[in-house]
């Protein structure tokens, strides 16, 4: 079964997750979120920011470099079928959404 998870969700973190699904979501929502060197002691959890002021398309690849290799190594549990994109032309903003699919070991 595959999920949906939005990098600009809103999610109260729960330090005490009652399901393995609800811990997986929270963590990938917590990787989409942090940019690199602001989580003390893991200075390189999240992502960089150097797609910040690129254009749309080059922003996109990096984007989505980064997330693949992020949750890949934070993350080991999901497994992304795809990365999407939703656009904000007058703001300049785009909003990575990927749709995951949670394995339990």
């Amino acid at each position: 079964m595959t999920y949906t998870i939005k990098s600009d969700e809103k999610v109260k973190i729960n330090l005490a997750p009652k399901t393995l699904f609800e811990e997986i979501i929270q963590n990938l929502t917590m990787i989409l979120s942090t940019i690199k060197n602001t989580t003390p002691l893991e200075r390189d959890f999240g992502l960089s920011a150097r797609f910040i002021d690129k254009p749309t398309p080059a922003a996109e690849a990096l984007l989505t470099a980064e997330v693949l290799d992020a949750v890949e190594k934070y993350e080991p549990r999901a497994q992304i079928v795809d990365i999407f994109f939703e656009r904000d032309e007058i703001a300049g903003k785009i909003t990575p959404r990927l749709e995951v699919e949670i394995y339990d070991d």
